[in-house]
């Protein structure tokens, strides 16, 4: 992988990454966004459910961070 291509991953890991700590801190805002229109009332979360949201989020964000790593090693190998 050349420094251009590594830029590129960077650049696309970002929106990522953002999607993953908002999943981690509000992640009945996430679940329901895109969502809101398929019920009448607000709908809860039970706390299973943002249990499995948050390890998702962190699994996501450990799985970002080593995907960069590798790459930015191979970059000087």
């Amino acid at each position: 992988m050349d420094i251009g291509g590594f830029f590129i991953l960077v650049v696309f890991s970002l929106p990522i990454y953002f999607l993953f700590i908002w999943q981690y801190i509000e992640p009945e805002e996430l679940f329901l966004w895109g969502r809101r229109w398929m019920y009448e009332e607000e709908p809860e979360l039970s706390e299973e459910a943002i249990r499995l949201y948050k390890k998702t989020a962190i699994i996501g964000i450990v799985f970002t961070t080593i995907v960069v790593l590798v790459s930015f090693i191979q970059l000087f190998r």
